[in-house]
């Protein structure tokens, strides 16, 4: 082989495109950022901290992210942009070196009830095709096997317009579905719980009906007792087949009733119509009282929870139907899937072993493909969102995490460490905001926002390596390398919560003894089955307030003052003050400025371009009229109230003029979760995972309960905020309240009284009880995972 002649032995010069090795940002000033400035590599593991509010997301997710999202939409054209979210750009200088971005954040999946975890992510998609290429008998297309679709057919004539004449064609088309007739794919019925109705053994002129506003002779209860299909003197148990029928079931009917027209109906299509249609939240309290009494929820008896009707269920590759292989654990459906050798679908089995062991290597499965996408925590459903991207090929894109340890064990955020690097490794730029010192040991480069929350924070603190972040001095710094020490004495239980048999998912017939009276933290690995000890097993009634993971509702026009019930007590103080009605100092009622109805800002809609938002000049953004603004508590009007940061209130309603008990007390609690800094008027859309989860905390803590049950109160935490939570949790339990966490951080084990262990393992290798006794004992006996982690982590 001949080779061309060099005439230079220097090495050649870099080419002009390897130098866009930098995201550069220049000026970010989304929500808190103070004109941040930074240079991020490319191909490396950047990791973003900082405290909770400091302004991580805004500056990876509303600067950088959103960025190259709004300029890929634009390479669209402007039919297909009117499809699109409509993307504004970000309030930013400069972004140069942006590459394509792809985002996998905290939000839930959602929770429609037809929504799986085989729907999310494909899986459900290929085994249909499964399963109508090789299932016997065969039953038709994919869509026979699809608890979404529902059989149908019809038949008619068409007209048509063919060569100036009018033609007609009868025409009939079916579709076969796998969809459960009586439960529409749901999996469960409702059902109305009779004896929750009517008193059986009273007559209905005796006020045989319990439903609230059908009794005491009202119109409701002579609509029925007047009439005439049945005797009101005569016991409801003695009434006829037919008159059960026409007191329960029959259909709208005209009638009279003392002169007046009205239609007569049913008991049960009645009261589905009048109550059960309307939605829950929005009732008054009795009425969801009874609604909770009287619906009950049961798994659907056609299909057995399956949601597939008879069809899909009988079609079978080597003994399993698509159901069975729907309700196995992933781990073993991935090893049924390796077993089937049928080269007619090669590429189909390929593809489907190659998502089911994704799911495994990203520790997920224990999970089964009918797992109600719903019902998964928020760590599980950003995973599953992760599923797709494991075996991409694609290089040079920037993927961005959102805190992706949240809901794992520390046995588990080893595994998500290496998934982490590996996508680094494939020439990929990756971009993860973090709190755990474990993921953050990882970073190639760290960002550190700071120093505070809100508008505290909003500047870059620290820039460089981790050894550079330990030494730096900053807030993450000085915390990096905190080890909380096992409690030396504990609190002795004041009682204990009985727990026997508990079998609620995989649970295996679980017997514990949970104390009362002190902090008890249940652990175990992700999927052993904590939430379902704690949330199926310890009954919800009276004393028990629950706390869990789901997110907190609200828009733009909802802030803490509206979320906590704050802005009640402050409107009735402004109102009887200067003599007028509270809901003038409402920007959502009648004290709501005119011009922008109360939004402080006017939207314009520009099609597919990005809308615009430009400051009311009537009201300034103050949301209300001029006239609202001349009453005055305590020197300040209501604007200049809802401006005010949260320890600012504090002092102004706890002593003086507008000293008002009520707003005070739920300012303490807002104040005691560490949220001193959030103004009250700020948008709940505008605030951080953290945030909210601190916000919900704050809001329950004003139940009346003697048991509280947290579901991983740490998430979106900073290190220097769970010392501030731990301080929270003493206080509740000193306070006479037994507090039980589900938790995985090992601050939090190693401050318990008391600690629950699950395990060994995942799905049907969890579900057992592995240890239950001091943090103390689990260190010195080091017999379980969670063991040895706290034992390394306590330095023992």
């Amino acid at each position: 082989m001949s080779m061309a002649p060099r005439t230079d032995t220097q090495s050649p010069a870099p080419h002009v495109a390897d130098s866009h090795d930098l995201i550069r940002v220049h000026g970010a000033r989304e929500n808190n950022l103070k004109d941040v400035s930074i240079e991020i590599p490319k191909r490396r593991l950047t990791v973003f901290t900082g405290v909770s509010g400091s302004g991580k997301s805004s500056l990876v997710f509303d600067t950088i992210a959103a960025e190259s999202q709004r300029l890929i939409n634009e390479t669209y054209s402007a039919f297909v942009q009117g499809f699109m979210p409509t993307l504004a750009r970000p309030e930013v200088d400069v972004l140069d070196g942006l590459t394509t971005v792809i985002t996998v954040d905290q939000q839930r999946l959602g929770a429609d009830p037809r929504s799986t975890v085989g729907t999310a992510t494909d899986a459900n998609a290929m085994l249909r095709i499964l399963f109508s290429r090789l299932g016997k008998p065969h039953i038709g297309s994919p869509k026979a096997f699809s608890f979404n679709v529902a059989s149908i057919s019809g038949a008619g004539a068409v007209t048509m317009e063919r060569g100036g004449q009018t033609v007609k064609e009868r025409r009939s088309f079916s579709i076969t579905g796998g969809m459960c007739p009586r439960c529409e794919g749901r999996g469960s019925v409702s059902d109305l719980d009779l004896t929750q109705l009517y008193d059986e053994s009273k007559s209905l002129s005796e006020g045989a009906i319990t439903v609230p506003g059908y009794t005491g002779g009202g119109w409701n209860s002579r609509l029925y007792s007047e009439s005439g299909f049945f005797d009101p003197d005569k016991p409801i148990r003695k009434f006829t087949k037919k008159e059960l029928h026409d007191f329960l079931h029959r259909e709208p009917t005209r009638m009279k009733i003392a002169g007046i027209n009205m239609t007569y109906e049913g008991l049960i299509p009645r009261i589905q119509r009048s109550m059960l249609a309307k939605d829950r939240e929005g009732m008054q309290p009795h009425i969801r009282e009874f609604v909770d009494r009287a619906v009950t929820f049961t798994i659907c008896p056609e299909c057995d929870g399956t949601r597939l009707n008879e069809g899909a269920r009988s079609s079978k590759i080597k003994r399993i139907s698509i159901a069975d292989a729907c309700a196995m654990q992933i781990s073993d459906l991935a090893e049924w899937v390796r077993g089937l050798d049928e080269p007619s679908v090669a590429p189909l089995l390929t593809a489907l072993q190659q998502t089911l062991d994704s799911f495994v290597e990203i520790g997920l499965g224990y999970l089964s493909l009918d797992r109600p996408a719903g019902t998964l925590s928020g760590g599980e459903a950003q995973r599953v969102k992760m599923i797709r991207h494991l075996g991409s090929s694609l290089t040079d894109v920037t993927y961005v995490f959102d805190e992706p340890t949240i809901g794992l064990h520390p046995h588990d955020i080893q595994r998500m460490n290496d998934l982490l690097l590996r996508l680094r490794d494939k020439g990929n730029t990756v971009l993860v905001v973090e709190h755990k010192p474990e993921t953050i040991a990882i970073a190639d480069h760290v960002v550190d926002l700071g120093p505070g929350a809100g508008t505290a924070g909003g500047t870059v603190c620290f820039e460089g390596t981790v050894e550079g972040l330990r030494t730096g001095g900053t807030i993450t710094g000085r915390h990096f390398d905190d080890r909380a020490a096992v409690k030396e004495t504990v609190r002795k239980p004041t009682g204990t919560l009985e727990i026997r048999g508990a079998r609620t998912h995989n649970l295996q017939g679980v017997d514990v003894d949970i104390p009362l009276g002190v902090l008890a933290v249940v652990t175990g690995v992700a999927g052993s089955g904590k939430s379902s000890l704690v949330h199926g097993s310890i009954p919800a009634g009276e004393g028990v307030v629950s706390v869990d993971q789901a997110a907190i509702r609200g828009s733009r026009r909802s802030n803490p003052a509206t979320y906590t019930g704050l802005l009640d007590p402050i409107r009735k103080a402004f109102a009887k003050v200067n003599g007028v009605k509270p809901a003038l100092f409402s920007a959502n009622s009648e004290g709501a400025c005119p011009t922008c109805n109360g939004a402080g800002v006017i939207y314009t809609d520009l099609a597919m371009m990005a809308g615009v938002a430009t400051t009311c000049e009537e009201c300034e953004g103050k949301r209300f009229q001029a006239s609202v603004l001349d009453y005055h508590l305590g020197g300040r009007d209501i604007s200049e109230v809802l401006a005010m940061s949260v320890t600012e209130a504090e002092e102004f309603f706890g002593a003086g003029e507008a000293a008002t008990p009520a707003a005070h007390r739920i300012l303490t609690r807002l104040a005691d979760v560490g949220l001193g800094y959030l103004t009250l008027g700020q948008p709940l859309t505008t605030l951080s995972g953290g945030e909210r989860q601190r916000l919900k905390l704050a809001t329950h803590m004003a139940e009346k309960g003697g048991v509280y049950v947290l579901d991983e109160p740490t998430a979106g935490l900073h290190l220097a905020d769970v010392e501030q939570l731990l301080g929270l949790l003493d206080r509740l339990v000193d306070a006479g309240k037994s507090v039980i966490v589900v938790e995985h951080h090992q601050a939090v084990m190693a401050h318990a009284d008391w600690i629950i262990d699950l395990g060994p393992g995942a799905g049907h290798d969890g579900g057992r009880l592995v240890f239950e006794g001091t943090p103390a004992d689990l260190v010195a006996s080091r017999s379980t995972l969670t063991g040895e982690h706290l034992a390394t982590y306590v330095g023992t």
